[in-house]
């Protein structure tokens, strides 16, 4: 087949997607596939050879970011780039990226892509429409509130929320990944909620507080309807932030995690239903934390999750007895059909 993996973009996640899209470019290749990679940031331009560029490792700054804008990604899906192309695997993290903003461009074109839809892809970026998916559907979430922009100042607005929510509070940006823009506040004063504030709004408009959940980080992958084996997430020291995230040794990864049987089943039977509520295709990563007591709460779906050598649905997968090679070849074909019965 002719696949075109989609990375890169003009999203604060851009250095791990393009991270993600040259593990993903060479397992295709290695798989026989006749494959191009395409960074939709430099539009009508945006072939590229990701095995001769360095990539750094790190959230990209903002005025570097600024350099790029929606015109050059919608012009690159509109482009001859894709004439021909039997499947895109869409690894765009982030804004106009998970959105649904490129999956309702590649569906005008008639162009397969892998992972969710136009739909499920905008409903569960949203981390305010997910959580009242979740609520709907009986999903155990964490007490949330939502803030504009433009409310940040309102210090009695501040000082409901916190009542409402406790004193130990998680802020972030209401359609960002990767931890980008979050703040875990332990018992803070407003001065330091404002601040977290501030810091989310940075990302997006509206930014999301939830109560934080004391315990342990767990995530399950899902692919094609199944749960895949449960892992659990150690930093060595804070929280699972960016540096956790992408750097090596800063995190033990558990595969599968020792938890009670019940609860681990449970982990798995709830993220199956989250990924339903947000009518999610093919595979995406539910990510949840478990109290000490055994209560379990989701927080939010994935749709692209990441594919670095230290992302969490390629270690599931392994662990399933699926290579990484295997796994990419076989998220393709999940693509392919689940575009022709309508995603």
């Amino acid at each position: 087949m002719k696949i075109a993996v989609l990375m890169g973009g003009i999203s604060p996640e851009r250095n791990i997607s393009l991270f993600g899209g040259k593990a993903i470019y060479n397992a295709l290749v290695r798989k026989g596939h006749e494959v191009i990679a395409v960074d939709p940031a430099y539009g009508v331009e945006g072939i590229f050879d990701i095995n001769s560029i360095e990539i750094n490792n790190s959230p990209i700054s903002k005025e570097e970011l600024s350099r790029y804008n929606k015109r050059e990604l919608i012009n690159c899906i509109n482009s001859e780039i894709f004439d021909g192309i039997d499947c895109v695997f869409l690894l765009l993290h982030g804004e106009n990226g998970e959105d649904g903003l490129v999956q309702s461009l590649l569906e005008l074109r008639g162009i397969p892509y892998t992972g969710s839809g136009v739909k499920s892809s905008s409903l569960s970026m949203d981390k305010m429409t997910s959580k009242m998916l979740f609520a709907h559907a009986g999903v155990p979430t964490p007490p949330w509130s939502v803030i504009d922009k433009e409310s940040i100042g309102d210090l009695d607005l501040l000082e409901s929320i916190r009542r409402e929510l406790g004193r130990a509070i998680v802020v972030k940006p209401i359609n960002q990944g990767s931890a980008v823009g979050v703040t875990v506040i332990q018992d803070g004063n407003l001065d330091d909620l404002t601040n977290a504030l501030n810091i989310a709004s940075q990302f997006s408009h509206e930014v999301l507080l939830e109560t934080y959940i004391p315990g342990r980080e767990i995530t399950v992958s899902i692919l094609n309807n199944e749960a895949l084996p449960v892992i659990e997430i150690k930093p060595d020291e804070g929280y699972y932030d960016f540096i956790h995230k992408y750097t090596k040794g800063k995190t033990e990864y558990i595969c599968p995690a020792i938890l009670d049987d019940h609860i681990y089943a449970f982990s798995q039977s709830i993220s199956l239903d989250a990924s339903a509520a947000c009518g999610t295709s093919d595979y995406c990563r539910v990510d949840l934390r478990v109290t000490p007591e055994g209560q379990i709460f989701c927080l939010e779906v994935n749709t692209i999750p990441g594919f670095t050598e230290l992302s969490l649905f390629p270690m599931a997968a392994k662990e399933f007895g699926i290579t990484f090679d295997d796994l990419c070849e076989q998220l393709v074909e999940l693509g392919i059909e689940s575009y022709k019965r309508g995603k």
